[in-house]
């Protein structure tokens, strides 16, 4: 315990000081391109990591900020929350999709839209903006032949049709805002269109085309942008160049809210936390299950979680334990493991490949619940199946030693205590004995031969 104190109070420590040593570096040049990197799926990690950086650029006095975009799309929220965090900047946002072979697919696209410039990089692309469906596959669509084939008419449920004509007015409303083709942008949320970069700039869908960020900071020299009402004349060339790099936060938030390790952080602090409530006093098993679970809670709060798989999960843990202190021969624990591999298969509430629970994972976390449930009933039936041994009846049969003579009584130690014995033969302190019965307080035995 003294061990897991030091512990404990060391990583507390640290993370209390980093963002200290964060402070105490050198401040970045005032002036300067700020140069952000978005790569991967678009989450909560990349949603803080852009919100900051633009926060800390407009504290910095950056001339610009250029966002290099690679990314297959990501969770709506957090795409929300960082457009927002674009549209509120008072620094210029370039968007730039690079290097070659970047793409700026699905929420990468609205992004894109929302910057005050957008550029891209030769042998990249955009589009494929249809929102996938929080509880079915992709909408598709059948065009009428009364309607417009260009804005063919939406199949499916009333909820489908309102998430796509939501996304529909949203990329539109930026597109507006930016002075972008929107018809295009409308066509790439109802039917998937994607464009490559010279494509999108023919469509007017982007500003320019620029190989890597020098060139682009050349082609922006002098460019107007409006901004907050003004238009503001982009000087970069010979600005300095700051890489906003993640910190440890970002880190950390990119490692929690992958739904693989917070779902293995929810059973361990599960876990964790019946073992110490099972054995009580132990301590380690309490503290690292009750940080696992505000962990993995606070990284389900930002996932698109199923409410009904969680709660399946914990019904299915629960009948678990009411299997082991209340044995019912199988019913309770397979019930239990049928609703856990069940509320963990139905836990993300998303198609997205990035936010998806492993099939590996779910198989050998449900393998081991299942193991568990047999082993616990198995061993239910075999304290079944063993004869009743209580007190004396647990004596017959057993070879004890004579311990001492109480008024020339033998005595005998059984179950730390002192039990008279009555044998045909004389007894010694030290003489072996076999029990073969008993009469009322007393052991019936057979001196042993030595």
């Amino acid at each position: 315990m003294p061990f897991i104190t030091r512990w404990l109070a060391s990583l507390v420590l640290c993370l209390l000081l980093a963002p200290v040593a964060a402070a105490d570096s050198a401040p970045p040049p005032a002036d300067a391109v700020w140069i952000l990197n978005l790569k991967g799926a678009v989450g909560p990690a990349s949603s803080d990591y852009l919100v900051r950086g633009l926060e800390q650029a407009a504290r910095a006095n950056a001339r610009a900020v250029v966002l290099r975009i690679d990314t297959p799309g990501g969770l709506d929220l957090s795409m929300r929350s960082m457009i927002s965090a674009v549209l509120a900047s008072p620094v210029p946002v370039i968007g730039y999709v690079a290097p070659g072979g970047a793409r700026a697919a699905s929420a990468g696209t609205y992004l894109l839209y929302s910057c005050h410039v957008a550029a891209m990089a030769p042998a990249t692309n955009l589009g494929a903006a249809t929102p996938v469906s929080l509880g079915g596959g992709t909408p598709s669509f059948d065009p009428e032949p009364d309607d417009d084939p260009v804005t063919p008419q939406r199949s499916g449920s009333a909820l489908e049709r309102k998430i796509v004509n939501d996304a529909v007015a949203y990329i539109r409303s930026l597109a507006e805002l930016r002075g972008r083709n929107a018809d295009w942008a409308e066509q790439a949320v109802r039917e998937g269109s994607s464009l490559s970069a010279e494509q999108a700039l023919e469509q007017q869908v982007i500003d320019l085309i620029a190989p890597d960020l020098e060139q682009l900071l050349a082609a922006l020299e002098g460019r107007d942008v409006e901004l907050d009402g003004r238009t503001l004349s982009l000087q970069l060339s010979n600005a300095p160049r700051v890489e906003f790099q993640p910190d440890w936060r970002t880190d950390f938030l990119a490692v929690i809210t992958n739904p693989n390790v917070a779902y293995l952080l929810m059973l361990i602090g599960i876990y964790g936390l019946i073992f110490e409530f099972s054995n009580p006093g132990f301590g380690v098993p309490g503290v690292l299950g009750l940080i696992s679970l505000m962990v993995a809670l606070y990284a389900f709060q930002v996932l698109p979680i199923s409410y009904a798989g969680l709660g399946l999960m914990l019904l299915g843990i629960g009948l678990i334990i009411a299997e082991a202190y209340a044995p019912s021969f199988g019913i309770l624990g397979v019930g239990g493991a049928i609703a856990f591999i069940v509320g963990s298969i139905m836990l993300m509430d998303t198609e997205l490949p990035a936010y998806q629970l492993a099939w590996p994972v779910v198989a050998a976390v449900g393998l081991t619940t299942v193991m568990v449930v047999f082993g616990v009933v198995s061993m239910a039936l075999r304290a079944r199946s063993r004869p009743q041994s209580i007190g004396v009846d647990a004596a017959r049969g057993q070879t004890l030693a004579v311990a001492a003579l109480q008024d020339g009584e033998a005595m005998v130690r059984f179950e730390s205590e002192l039990w008279p014995v009555r044998c045909a033969q004389a007894l010694q302190p030290g003489d072996r004995v076999r029990v073969t019965g008993s009469a009322g307080l007393h052991l019936l035995v057979d001196k042993e031969e030595s």
